[in-house]
């Protein structure tokens, strides 16, 4: 996750950042616990505006997306892997397809100029964020579905904490200057370290897994992490933004603190799927 502007060394208002991420936390927690299709609501409106983020991107290019078929097709992605039951993943995977071929049928009666350049960057922002999106349903809708939500933001969340407080203190080497130049390997490890950390002390406590299952977890979160995080950041630079938005006072936009959750979700569904 790219830092927003700011005032500290990496350039993020901290005490801003801190504060809207614990408000995030709160709101995250307080959905799933009491009313999970509210949670489901608070995914669909936070991945919409990521995607309406990419979608304006896009467009300072010249490359045009619909974002409102494009919205309906990850709603539907979301609620029919949640509410499909043992189905789920067919559900998603059904909904994920129309929803293609909607959009490929949309962009046909637009003219042929520019055709499969729009429908290339279309079939882009419906897989990402919108397709990977649809996990969360599918983790949620699973046997202790909310505290598996928890692991999996907690643990991912601890890979920008840690790389972002282990960065400030230790970062030297810089990991990839041409497309991250904030990312140092000092970074990965306190990132590798808080993910396995949090991951090992979660899954025990919640799942009653082993500790080295949750400690599996969080080093494979933070490998995905990363690289969702660099992916983003190629897009990005691409693209010519420094951030996806503005949302988010201290952050950016919703695609600046959602980039490294989407990579990290797939894996962590497979691997709670498996072994807790």
């Amino acid at each position: 996750m790219e830092p927003a502007t700011g005032g500290s060394r990496t350039g993020r208002n901290l005490p801003v950042a801190i504060a809207v991420g614990a408000g995030l936390g709160a709101v995250i927690i307080a959905s799933l616990y009491f009313v999970e299709w509210l949670f489901l609501a608070v995914v669909i409106a936070a991945v919409g505006i990521g995607v309406t983020e990419l979608v304006k991107s896009f467009a300072a290019r010249d490359v045009n997306v619909p974002v409102v078929p494009v919205l309906a097709g990850m709603a539907v992605m979301v609620c029919g892997a949640y509410w499909g039951g043992r189905d789920g993943p067919a559900w998603l995977v059904g909904a994920f397809a129309m929803t293609v071929l909607v959009l490929m049928i949309w962009r046909m009666f637009q003219g042929t100029e520019g055709y499969v350049r729009d429908i290339s960057a279309t079939l882009l922002v419906t897989v990402y964020p919108s397709l990977l999106a649809g996990f969360v349903g599918l983790l949620l809708a699973g046997d202790q579905g909310p505290d598996r939500v928890v692991v999996f933001v907690a643990t991912t969340a601890a890979s920008d904490i840690g790389g972002y407080f282990a960065g400030i203190l230790f970062g030297r080497h810089k990991m990839s200057p041409r497309i991250s130049p904030k990312k140092t390997w000092e970074g990965l490890a306190g990132s590798a370290l808080a993910c396995m950390a949090v991951g090992g002390w979660l899954v025990a406590w919640l799942l009653d897994g082993a500790v080295w299952k949750g400690v599996l977890i969080g080093a494979v979160a933070v490998a995905f992490a990363t690289l969702g995080d660099l992916v983003e950041s190629v897009i990005k630079r691409d693209l010519g933004v420094k951030d996806m938005g503005s949302v988010l006072p201290g952050h950016g936009g919703l695609m600046d603190r959602l980039d490294s959750l989407l990579a990290a979700l797939i894996p962590i569904w497979a691997l709670l799927t498996l072994l807790v």
